[in-house]
């Protein structure tokens, strides 16, 4: 039998290579292509959903297109606006990337359909009065504008990297549309003044609040001679504080549709509920304390658990509060299509929910890490007990927000703690200098401070800049969109 001649299995060798490497091209190019398309296929099977449901009803086609709408709506909240409550804690390490989204993935759901608000306002703010649209056609026809103008500006702003307000990107469409449709006299302009107030209170307060807690965990646990008796003394308290908080947080926000409480019930309910949670954690972290070494580094094995319990409710009660905004229009289409007419307030049918719900989670492990980077890591370095502040801003600034009247927005207030943390260490870090410098007669020159800025200031202008342009910029799509729906049908 003849042997083949070397250079046979050379030229085999070459296209074997040639198809692996045509092989390992086809997958690279796919993979950017994988999430669109899941992305696709969700709005489609939400658009089939509504059609098997509405059946052979007038207006069908309405719905399937709004149901599509909302679920595009509700995959670029997933994408957007639940990096504020992962961010925190996956830049602190308490949690994996795939371990948040997994977290978020389950709280998100529960919170929309276990405590998520069944009756909703029509435009779910106040923004526009139903009687002052001309008919049921031109209200269904603005709400959808609203719906996908105030979508394609989350997908926009989450594409540019910037961390926005759902609620006022659906305030902004609704404006838009309620202009386009009756005219401004349909717009309650007060309410929007408040909105635009709110641009400037959330992050302020976030920051203000997350700092303070950082101050105190510095000055109480971080630099005294021993820490972990430090620990042992204060870490419960702060356990104690996050539960109540998040009690208080969840009673006001997100558990509506299970139970309805005053403001002073709520605060009573997170109290009981904070004295318990530090009974607990008195014993829990004395024991989880002992043998750690009396360092920096062991405290913030203490701060971890609890960042990620504070990270689920935050996720449970964004979940509860948030989704009935971003479905509220579609629920508004749904019952003009099915009535008739125009009501102030609607019942949201449970497979709307459902869509938006599972849109949030879909929309969040697609496209969510993107920005929980950015919020976690990217603005400025986190860890666990700076994430904690965090958190527990978010819950308190919630809170005393509620009992001012004040409107504010979750991701502004989240974002916004970031931002403070990250100041608040420059602010430290340079005073401890000086002070360093003084003692040793060397003051630190301005060069070497610049080079310690500990908050990336090319982020603070992409996120004010979206923040600002929100409400106007959904407002213009909104009011182009309705434009060309309406001229279309007529």
């Amino acid at each position: 039998m003849a042997t083949p001649p070397v250079n046979q299995w050379k030229t085999l060798d070459k296209d074997l290579k040639r198809i692996g490497l045509i092989e390992e091209a086809a997958g690279f190019v796919a993979r950017p292509l994988v999430a669109p398309g899941l992305s696709l296929a969700f709005i489609v099977l939400a658009g089939l959903a509504a059609g098997v449901l509405m059946g052979a009803q007038p207006g069908a086609l309405i719905v399937i297109a709004a149901a599509a709408i909302g679920a595009y709506m509700a995959l670029n909240i997933g994408a957007n606006d639940v990096a504020n409550n992962m961010g925190p804690a996956v830049g602190a390490n308490a949690l994996t990337l795939g371990g948040a989204l997994a977290i978020a993935a389950v709280f998100e759901t529960a919170g929309a359909l276990l405590a998520g608000g069944d009756v909703v306002k029509t435009v779910s703010t106040g923004i526009l009065a139903p009687e002052a649209v001309p008919d049921a056609a031109h209200f269904v026809w603005a709400m959808m504008s609203a719906l996908l103008a105030s979508a394609l500006w989350l997908h926009l702003a989450t594409w540019m990297g910037a961390p926005v307000s759902t609620t006022h990107s659906i305030v902004g469409g609704v404006v838009g549309a309620g202009v386009a449709a009756a005219g401004f006299g349909a717009v309650n302009w007060e309410a929007i003044g408040t909105i635009a107030a709110s641009w400037v209170i959330s992050p302020l307060m976030g920051g203000v609040i997350a700092a303070a807690f950082l101050a105190l965990i510095k000055a109480k646990v971080i630099y005294v001679e021993d820490k972990i008796a430090a620990a042992q003394r204060w870490v419960p308290g702060f356990i104690g504080l996050m539960t109540g908080a998040f009690a208080t947080y969840l009673a006001i926000k997100g558990l509506k549709k299970v139970i309805h409480l005053s403001m002073g019930s709520s605060v009573l309910l997170g109290i009981l509920c904070g004295l318990a949670a530090w009974a607990l954690a008195v014993p829990l972290v004395r024991r989880q304390s002992r043998g750690m070494e009396n360092r920096k580094k062991s405290l913030k094995k203490l701060f971890t658990l609890p960042l990620v319990v504070s990270a689920a409710l935050l996720s449970f009660a964004h979940g509860a509060n948030d989704v009935a905004n971003a479905v509220g229009p579609l629920a508004a289409i749904v019952h003009a299509v099915e009535a008739g007419e125009l009501a102030d307030q609607v019942t949201v049918p449970l497979w709307v929910m459902v869509v938006g719900a599972l849109g949030i989670s879909v929309g969040l492990m697609l496209f969510g890490p993107r920005l929980i980077r950015l919020v976690g890591s990217e603005i400025t370095k986190l860890n666990a007990m700076r994430a904690y502040c965090v958190a527990l801003s978010a819950a308190i600034t919630v809170i005393v927000a509620s009992w001012l009247g004040l409107p504010v927005s979750s991701t502004h207030i989240a974002v916004g703690g970031v931002f403070g943390v990250g100041f608040y260490r420059e602010w430290h870090a340079e005073r401890r200098a000086r002070m360093l410098g003084l003692q040793k007669g060397k003051p630190v020159a301005p060069e070497e401070r610049s080079r310690r800025l500990l908050v990336r200031r090319a982020h603070i202008t992409t996120v004010i800049a979206a923040w600002v342009i929100t409400v106007p910029a959904s407002a213009a799509l909104s009011a182009a969109l309705f434009w060309v729906l309406n001229t279309l049908e007529g």
